[in-house]
């Protein structure tokens, strides 16, 4: 695949090199929009001028739906509000509000505006939900029957819908419009026309509510091997579908999200293509870090005035704790997020979490400051008198000290998660720098005063 989206690119770029119009709009017309959309990405906004004007409409507006939003952003100014509102009137409802949303609000409201009434109110409607909820990534359009409708009914409701996507079931709902199952199509298939649809609805089909966060519905989609799950509203009423295909740009966004977050940054760098937008993003996240390291350099100054031989080989293994017991925390805060994201049973119980992660890190404490001890005995033996006990000391405290540290780095790196999560903070922030770094500030006091008070 890859070697024939690079074929494709260079056939892209000889046509647009040739000023072949025709031949690039044939070229064009015979290739998926997924694939235009990767060789858009590589473009220049003069040569993706070029590639838009050879486009359909509905093409566009696939290819401006699956480029990445650095991409997006950029074909937002090459596009005229009209041409724009035209490409977005292409895509499905969910989509459309995607796409929208990255635009400044006096432009949706232009666009909107201009919009057919229906498509508008549509869009609206969807746009009032939070765009990580299940209202905010649910697809309006749903195939739906009354409970006293027969087979014939349901099967002349499918011929009449104006569906562009697969679907599996039909949605069954009591005369005020309340949810009540599903029916395969598959037994609408196999039953005789005059079989009244209640009689093959299904009671136990799993629903979503407007306002499910989007990672519990990948979870439902994951735990329950679903193609497709209803939303309902407050008053119970179907208002719409979330279909596997969605869940899965779902589970990439949030994935995303998770790691750009551990490596101390933003998805936002992505939504703009200049590197100052990006440094000042990625500055957010590492002036606290800075402050934090500076936090470290004060508790080191601090010891300063105890016995000079002390403090250097005291501080010659500063990074050594604060290395070993940060990845330590770090091991096991990745652990809790990824249970928490994933929504596995283990992580949501704290208890459970708690006594297992607890006997790893007694287990890791004690190696690590066993053989940390060892190496600090070795190191400082060639440097001391034999009679001379200090360094016997020191390697006491280095041991207790590695100990102590990897206790509290990995009781941090298991409750931090949890008690973000309960206040609607990011989970994955706790595997991030400013956590490692507070990891590392407290680790060093530690260490150091320890090693004064057994020294």
């Amino acid at each position: 695949m890859p070697d024939e989206q690079s074929e494709l690119a260079q056939q892209i770029l000889d046509r647009l090199e040739a000023n072949d119009s025709s031949s690039l709009q044939q070229l064009l017309k015979d290739s998926r929009s997924s694939e235009i959309a990767e060789v858009v990405e590589t473009l220049n906004n003069e040569q993706r001028r070029t590639i838009l004007d050879a486009l359909e409409h509905s093409v566009s507006a696939e290819v401006l739906e699956k480029v990445d939003e650095a991409t997006r952003s950029e074909l937002f100014e090459l596009l005229e509000d009209e041409e724009l509102r035209r490409i977005i009137s292409h895509l499905d409802p969910d989509d459309a509000v995607d796409v929208l949303q990255e635009l400044p609000v006096e432009e949706i409201a232009e666009i909107l505006e201009k919009m057919p009434p229906a498509e508008s109110a549509e869009i609206k409607e969807l746009m009032r939900y939070s765009e990580d909820s299940a209202g905010g990534i649910m697809d309006p359009a749903v195939i739906s029957v009354t409970e006293d409708g027969t087979v014939a009914e349901a099967i002349n409701k499918i011929r009449a819908a104006e569906i562009d996507e697969d679907f599996y079931s039909v949605f069954v709902v009591d005369k005020n419009g309340k949810f009540m199952g599903d029916v395969r199509v598959r037994l609408l298939l196999t039953r005789p026309e005059e079989t009244q649809v209640k009689q093959l609805i299904d009671p136990d089909t799993i629903y979503v509510s407007t306002d499910a966060d989007q990672e519990e519905v990948r979870n439902i989609f994951r735990n329950n091997d679903l193609i497709v799950v209803p939303v309902l509203d407050k008053a119970h009423k179907l208002i719409g579908r979330i279909t596997a295909d969605r869940v899965i740009e779902v589970a990439e966004e949030e994935a995303t999200e998770d790691l750009y977050t551990m490596a101390g940054t933003d998805p936002d760098e992505l939504d703009n293509v200049s590197v100052f937008h990006a440094a000042r993003v990625r500055m957010t996240w590492l002036l606290p870090c800075l402050i934090g390291t500076g936090v470290t350099a004060l508790v080191m100054m601090f010891f300063k005035e105890n016995d000079p031989f002390i403090y250097v080989a005291a501080a010659a293994f500063v990074p050594m704790i604060a290395a070993i017991s940060g990845n330590a925390g770090l091991q096991t805060s990745a652990i809790v997020v990824s249970g928490l994201a994933t929504g596995h049973l283990a992580a949501q119980r704290l208890s459970q979490v708690f006594t297992r992660e607890v006997r790893i890190a007694v287990l890791v404490a004690l190696s690590c400051g066993i053989l940390g001890g060892l190496v600090c005995g070795l190191l400082l033996n060639s440097k001391m008198p034999a009679d001379n006990i200090k360094p016997l000391r020191l390697v006491a405290a280095f041991g207790t000290a590695m100990f102590s540290a990897i206790m509290v780095a990995t009781t941090l790196g298991l409750f931090l998660p949890f008690l973000f999560r309960r206040i609607g903070i990011d989970p994955a922030i706790s595997s991030g720098p400013l956590v490692t770094t507070a990891n590392d500030s407290i680790s060093v006091a530690i260490y150091m005063t320890l090693t004064l008070l057994l020294v």
